[in-house]
C-alpha cells in the first residue's frame, strides 16, 4: 500500500470508531434503524475498500470501490440526518463532516485512478 492509501484507511478507520461512538448514545428507538444502517454502511466503506485492495484484476477492485463510495455517499447522508434529528452535536457533526469530506476525496481519487490505468491498458492491448 502507498502512504495515500494507508492514509486514506486510516481515515475510514478513525470514521468508524467515530460513527460507533456516537451511536452509542442514540435514542433507543434507533437501534435497528439508524444505528444499525449507519454502522452498516461506514464500515462497508472500508470493508469494501480492503478487499477491492486485495483483488489483483483491475475491474473487480474499481467494482469494490464503487461499492465503498456508494456506502460512503449513504453514511455521509446519515451523518447529515443525525445531526438533523439532534442525535449529535453540531461539534460533533463538524468533525464527522471532515473525516467524510476527506475520505470521499481521497477515494474518488482512488477510484479515477483505476479507471485511468484500465484505460492505459485498453490503449496499449
Amino acid at each position: 500500500m502507498t502512504n495515500f492509501q494507508e492514509k486514506l484507511k486510516q481515515l475510514m478507520d478513525e470514521y468508524v470508531h467515530f460513527v460507533y461512538n456516537e451511536t452509542r448514545n442514540f435514542p433507543r428507538e434507533e437501534k435497528y434503524s439508524s444505528v444499525s444502517q449507519w454502522r452498516r454502511s461506514t464500515l462497508s466503506i472500508i470493508l469494501n475498500y480492503i478487499e477491492g485492495y486485495a483483488r489483483k484484476k483491475l475491474l473487480v477492485q474499481l467494482n469494490f470501490f464503487e461499492t465503498a463510495y456508494g456506502s460512503f455517499r449513504e453514511s455521509k447522508y446519515l451523518l447529515y440526518f443525525a445531526y438533523k434529528r439532534k442525535f449529535i452535536a453540531e461539534q460533533k457533526y463538524q468533525q464527522g463532516s471532515k473525516l467524510v469530506e476527506e475520505i470521499g476525496k481521497m477515494l474518488w481519487s482512488e477510484i479515477n485512478s483505476v479507471e485511468y490505468r484500465l484505460d492505459i491498458n485498453k490503449q496499449s492491448a
